[in-house]
């Protein structure tokens, strides 16, 4: 019996993504393990691996296409002996209600909330109780204006699906929802910018129009939505670098030669990141991540690193950063930037853990703060390492002074145990030996 190639679910929290073109067509043989396509999500291009051996019968979405949801069926794969005809034999026996082509449409235990920058409303209740619906009927009926809790569904267990939605609107508007129905103004979504409007305070051909990618746009929706919802505090250090600076130099000087250059070569970014980690193990309560019901208390530290990259950020995560030496820190790090650069990287290595690092203490920058990209509940910000004075014994004298600007989730972090968490950073950064054992 044919086989559905569906679109795959790079991530949990993944709905759709570009289906970027095809390395196989119709009528090749692939075997488990052989690589069928390649697919875009806003930060990474992955290869789809084929699961079962056998023909490409039929290529249902070309490669190129945008905005594929997760288990929409992509290709049918034939096996060892069928032809063309199966294809067309299978889809005669298939019921006659029509399939989940999305996500939204499956059981609601498999389904990933919605992420459209325009939230649909939950779902509406019926004398108390909740009707069933997927996210993308909630979603179409909102657009439509129809009230879902006036809507027959036909889905599993009277779920309120997307073809009950259209039957509804095709038979016309007796079911538009009434003033009474309609959720309250506080809680409607905000309208859009009006681009025309904006344009206009701009003379013509001044400027170049660059559409949002994928990349952008997520970016812009969560951060947006960290700076409305979290709650957050800031406090600065200074850190003495004079000693870490020393031991850098040893470091980076005793390395061997492999292949006629050295094994490593540590950055003071690689012993910030350590001293994060350790902090966050020295201070566990410090460790964790918000959620409405429950805190999570992490019993690693995972930090992640942000790296800049053309059109857009990744932060990938030092995975277990308290358990890795520095020069396995140094080195995992330029591994991942690397990948990011050219958006290689798996779904699992940038998403996750519990705080960040931020620096752009090479651009100069004295001191900045950075917002927190949930699920962390911290991020460190690190200017850079300047010669200042300072009063040593009583006396001026000059040390190279780096600022580190903390931002913490009050919900997850009070202010006494964020400075907590500070204070063991910067133990840490003046005497870096202590990282080393």
């Amino acid at each position: 019996m044919p086989i559905d190639i569906l679109m795959p679910a790079l991530s949990p929290t993944m709905e759709e993504g570009n289906l970027a073109k095809w390395l196989v067509k119709e009528g090749d043989s692939v075997s488990s393990g052989d690589i069928l396509a390649e697919i875009e999500t806003d930060k990474a291009t992955m290869e789809v691996e084929a699961v079962d051996e056998g023909v490409i019968g039929k290529i249902l979405v070309e490669g190129g296409t945008e905005g594929v949801k997760v288990n929409e069926k992509i290709a049918i794969l034939l096996e060892e002996g069928e032809d063309a005809s199966a294809i067309d034999a299978a889809a005669s026996a298939a019921p006659a209600a029509p399939a989940p082509s999305s996500p939204a449409e499956a059981a609601p235990v498999a389904t990933p909330s919605v992420t459209a920058s325009a939230p649909a409303p939950a779902a509406s209740k019926v004398d108390g109780n909740r009707v069933f619906s997927s996210p993308l009927a909630r979603r179409i009926a909102s657009q439509e204006g129809l009230d879902i809790a006036a809507i027959n569904g036909t889905g599993p267990r009277g779920r309120v699906v997307k073809r009950d939605v259209e039957a509804a609107i095709a038979a016309g508007p007796v079911s538009k929802s009434t003033p009474a129905t309609t959720a309250p103004p506080a809680s409607a979504p905000a309208p859009k910018v009006d681009d025309e409007a904006t344009l206009k305070l701009f003379e013509e051909g001044t400027y170049e129009l660059v559409a949002h990618d994928g990349m952008r746009k997520t970016i812009a929706k969560r951060l947006t939505e960290a700076t409305q919802t979290t709650p957050s505090y800031v406090l600065t250090v200074e850190c003495n670098l004079d000693a870490l600076m020393k031991l850098r130099a040893d470091v980076n000087s005793g390395a061997p030669v492999v292949d006629d250059k050295p094994a490593y070569k540590v950055s003071v970014n690689d012993f910030i990141v350590k001293a994060m980690a350790l902090a966050l193990k020295a201070v566990p309560s410090a460790n964790a991540s918000w959620t409405a019901d429950q805190m999570i208390v992490h019993k690693h530290a995972d930090v992640g690193v942000a790296v800049a990259i053309e059109g857009g950020l990744f932060t990938p995560i030092v995975r277990k950063a308290e358990e890795k030496t520095i020069t396995a820190i140094s080195n995992e790090i330029k591994d991942m930037a690397k990948r990011a650069k050219s958006k290689k990287l798996a779904p699992t290595e940038y998403q996750g853990g519990s705080t960040a690092v931020s620096n752009l203490g090479m651009f100069g920058v004295k001191e900045f703060t950075s917002i927190i990209n949930p699920p962390h509940a911290s991020i460190v910000s690190i200017g850079a390492g300047e010669k200042r004075p300072i009063v040593k014994d009583g006396e001026l004298a000059v040390a190279t002074l780096m600022t580190a600007t903390f931002a913490f989730d009050h919900r997850v972090i009070d202010g006494a145990v964020g400075a907590e968490l500070a204070a063991a950073f910067k133990s840490r950064i003046e005497n870096p030996f202590s990282m080393l054992v």
